[in-house]
């Protein structure tokens, strides 16, 4: 005969003090790994949602970022009377030689400076990336010192407001506009014209090539036909599988995710056995009582299970609730955020994500630890001799 649920309810109404520690406590656990997680899944969703399914970026074999990457002027040369690529409305083939560099940059409000992303690119390079769109000032003149900043880089990095300048190798690039590029990678870049770039930093090649085929099937076979040519050496694939591959920076987030979480919950596992060992001690007659009206000794292991992982479930509840509030205030108010990109060196800016099911991870993971929790308590109370349960003060 199991024990009914109202009789764990009006125990925890009636220790409500013992009860709101052990929630609030667990809530906070919960809390800092939900948005830990939702950190990670915001520099995830940066580099996934990167790209044109329909686009090809070629690099040079080996390399494994763009950054990283050397490609000739005769490969560009080579590739681009390639017959599988696409060509606009006026007949010029869809395709864009870039070079990526990095450059340093003050911090906007606070000491000390950091790298950033500063991509050359071409008329066509553009045309290429229809999620970003121009949203203050214009694109800049090929052939000057002039740059297009993203929004969201702005926002974090002195001089990149529209009139200011960039210092670029030995010249200062104007900043002529700002960009927009829907949340992805490119928005934690500024770009310029891709000659201009390669004359400033003196370099003879570029970082690497985008282009578009005619339709799917020249784009497998063009990406097969670029790793085939061993004259070329470069390596070609979708330019949306590139980016997905280039979540590593998501990695020292999770990995403190994993170590918060795992240091957290121990001590919130050892809050909740405590709290619930005080339980026991405090009910050791109801106990002796219970046993003697005939509810077994699982049933009384289960009610206990079942009072402790509910509480902990109540503060897993609480602490996504938290969470989400605190994104909801981060995305009302335009905050973003910014970490290393451990592939290039420079600074990734994202914005950090609390979805339902990190929510329902948070609750899902205060439920495991308010089993492990009660365990140990709820084996000790069915194991209690009765009549020593009984003669209990």
């Amino acid at each position: 005969m199991a024990l009914p649920l109202r009789y764990n309810v009006r125990n925890v109404l009636v220790r409500w003090r013992t009860t709101a520690f052990t929630v609030l406590g667990i809530a906070a656990v919960v809390t800092v790994f939900v948005l830990l997680r939702g950190m990670a899944r915001g520099i995830e969703r940066s580099s996934g949602n990167t790209g044109d399914p329909r686009n090809i970026l070629v690099v040079r074999k080996g390399s494994q970022a763009e950054s990283g990457s050397l490609v000739t002027r005769d490969q560009f040369r080579t590739l681009q009377y390639f017959e599988e690529i696409a060509r606009n409305e006026k007949n010029e083939p869809v395709i864009s030689a870039e070079l990526v560099m990095i450059v340093s940059a003050p911090r906007r409000g606070a000491a000390g400076e950091a790298n950033t992303l500063l991509r050359g690119v071409t008329p066509r390079g553009m045309e290429l990336r229809p999620q970003v769109t121009l949203k203050e000032g214009r694109w800049f003149t090929p052939g000057k010192r002039e740059v297009v900043v993203a929004q969201r880089l702005a926002s974090r990095f002195a001089g990149f407001e529209l009139g200011g300048t960039i210092k670029a190798g030995p010249d200062r690039l104007t900043v002529v506009g700002h960009f927009d590029a829907a949340g992805s990678a490119f928005d934690s870049e500024a770009w310029m014209d891709a000659d201009e770039c390669r004359s400033i930093f003196d370099r003879d090649m570029y970082s690497s090539i985008l282009l578009r085929p005619r339709d799917e099937a020249a784009l497998t076979n063009l990406v097969a036909r670029i790793q085939a040519d061993k004259r070329l050496s470069l390596r070609a694939e979708r330019e949306v599988d590139y980016y997905a591959k280039q979540t590593m920076t998501a990695m020292p987030i999770k990995i403190l995710a994993g170590i918060l979480g795992v240091a957290m919950s121990i001590g919130a596992v050892f809050a909740a056995m405590n709290t619930m060992y005080a339980s026991v001690a405090a009910r050791t007659r109801e106990v002796g009582t219970l046993r003697v009206l005939g509810f077994s000794r699982f049933a009384i292991v289960l009610s206990f299970l079942i009072e402790g992982t509910f509480l902990a479930m109540l503060g897993g509840l609480l602490g996504s609730l938290l969470a989400w509030s605190v994104y909801a205030v981060v995305l009302l108010r335009g905050i973003n955020f910014g970490t290393m990109d451990f592939q290039s060196f420079a600074e990734t800016v994202f914005q950090f994500r609390v979805t339902p099911d990190l929510m329902l991870l948070g609750v899902l993971f205060s439920a495991a630890i308010g089993f492990v929790g009660s365990l140990l308590p709820a084996l000790r109370a069915a194991q209690l001799p009765v009549i020593s349960a009984l003669k209990s003060l």
